[in-house]
């Protein structure tokens, strides 16, 4: 399934604004956003699958509207982060420091 995520980002958005949230305080939705961080991180802890897959979608959801807020296209961004990612060199897991020359 192809997702057009900036079709998705002005939904969420439309879908705060339909419903009287909040849509201009960046400071706000990325609390919001570390909120919804950690209900992940406590259902992954309780190993409940459904709703990990429910807070999975509320992480994806505000990460959306702030990009929209913000006025980014949240998958090119996302494409262009992993073509960098895809040439940086690590080493035992750590980002070596010859990735300096690769990344700038």
């Amino acid at each position: 399934m192809i997702i057009d995520t900036k079709e998705l980002q002005k939904k969420v958005v439309e879908n705060k604004e339909n419903h009287g949230f909040n849509t201009t305080d960046i400071k706000f939705e990325l609390l919001c956003l570390y909120g919804e961080v950690n209900e992940l991180f406590q259902a992954y802890l309780k190993h409940d699958k459904d709703n990990i897959d429910e807070e999975l979608a509320d992480v994806a959801i505000f990460l959306l509207g702030i990009s929209e807020m913000l006025g980014s296209d949240l998958g090119a961004d996302i494409v262009a982060k992993m073509k960098i990612n895809e040439k940086r060199v690590y080493k035992n897991g750590v980002k070596s420091l010859e990735d300096e020359n690769v990344t700038k």
